[in-house]
C-alpha cells in the first residue's frame, strides 16, 4: 500500500501574504498536493493572479484582501475564510514587511511600529484567531490542525541594521513554541520556518548588488539563492498528518548557510 500522508485532500490551508514570493511558492506545492487554499494579500491584482495559476491544480481558491496589522480585518477574515471554504485546516502566517536601515541609530520609530504591526501583531492575530477555529473544532471531535509562523535567519544570526525586523522574528519563534504546548491537547501543532537569502522581492536590491554576490552569495554552501519553491516540501509536511507528532520546532531553510 502506497504511503499517502501527504495527500491534503479534503483539507484546507490559509497562506497570507500568499500572493507572491515564498507565500505562493508554498500555496502552489500544498494546492498540488490536493488542498484547497485561502490566500490573503493585501493587492486585489496580486491575489487575481496567485489564484488564477492555483486554480490551474483544480482546488478550490479563495482570496481576501487583509492588511494582518489590522485586527479586526484578520478576525472577519477568518470567519469568511471558514464560511467559504468550511474550515482550516493549516495556516501559514507568512505575511511580512521588511525596513532596512543605513544603521539602527537610524530605524525611526515609526518604521518599527510598522514592522511590529504587520511581522509581529499580524502574526498574532492570525495565530490567535486560527487556534480558536481549531480549538471550536476539536471540541465537537474534529481533532487537529497546523499553525505555522513565519521567522527568519535575523531571529538567530545577528542582522545588523534590521533590528526592529530581527526583533519582530525572534518574538514568532517564541510565540509560537507557546502555541504549541497550549493547543498540544487539541491536536494543534505549531511550528515555525526561518528562511534564509531568498529570491524574493523583499530582497531585490540584495539580488542587485554585486557585492552581495560576490560576498555573501559564495558563503551558501548551496551555492545559490533560495527560491520560493524551495518551501513547498516542508509547507506540505507542516499541512499533512506526516507531521502530526512534530510541534515546537523552527525550520532552517537556508541552502546550509548558517552552518557553513
Amino acid at each position: 500500500m502506497a504511503y499517502k500522508p501527504f495527500d491534503l485532500s479534503g483539507k484546507v490551508a490559509l497562506v497570507t501574504g500568499g500572493n507572491r514570493g515564498i507565500g505562493l511558492g508554498m500555496a502552489v506545492a500544498l494546492a498540488q498536493s490536493g488542498a484547497d487554499i485561502a490566500i490573503w494579500g493585501s493587492n486585489d491584482d496580486n491575489n487575481a493572479r496567485a489564484a488564477a495559476q492555483l486554480k490551474e491544480t483544480g482546488v478550490q481558491v479563495y482570496t481576501r484582501k487583509v492588511n494582518v496589522a489590522n485586527e479586526q480585518e484578520v478576525v472577519d477574515g477568518i470567519g469568511e475564510t471558514v464560511a467559504a471554504l468550511g474550515r482550516i485546516d493549516s495556516v501559514f502566517a507568512n505575511a511580512g514587511v521588511g525596513y532596512g536601515a543605513p544603521s539602527f541609530l537610524d530605524i525611526s520609530t515609526e518604521i518599527y511600529r510598522k514592522t511590529l504591526a504587520v511581522n509581529l501583531d499580524g502574526v498574532f492575530w492570525t495565530l490567535r484567531e486560527s487556534a480558536r477555529h481549531m480549538v471550536e473544532r476539536a471540541k465537537t471531535g474534529d481533532v487537529g490542525g497546523s499553525l505555522v509562523g513565519m521567522a527568519s535567519l535575523a531571529a538567530i544570526e545577528g542582522a545588523a541594521r534590521n533590528e526592529a525586523y530581527a526583533a519582530t522574528k525572534g518574538a514568532v519563534i517564541s510565540m509560537i513554541k507557546s502555541v504549541a504546548v497550549e493547543f498540544a491537547r487539541y491536536g494543534v501543532r505549531a511550528n515555525s520556518i526561518l528562511p534564509g537569502w531568498i529570491a524574493t522581492d523583499m530582497t531585490a536590491g540584495a539580488q542587485g548588488s554585486t557585492a552581495f554576490a560576490e560576498k555573501v552569495i559564495p558563503r551558501v554552501p548551496a551555492r545559490r539563492w533560495g527560491q520560493p519553491a524551495d518551501f513547498g516540501g516542508v509547507a506540505v509536511y507542516l499541512a499533512s498528518d506526516a507531521s502530526s507528532y512534530h510541534s515546537g520546532d523552527s525550520f532552517v531553510i537556508d541552502g546550509g548557510y548558517t552552518i557553513f
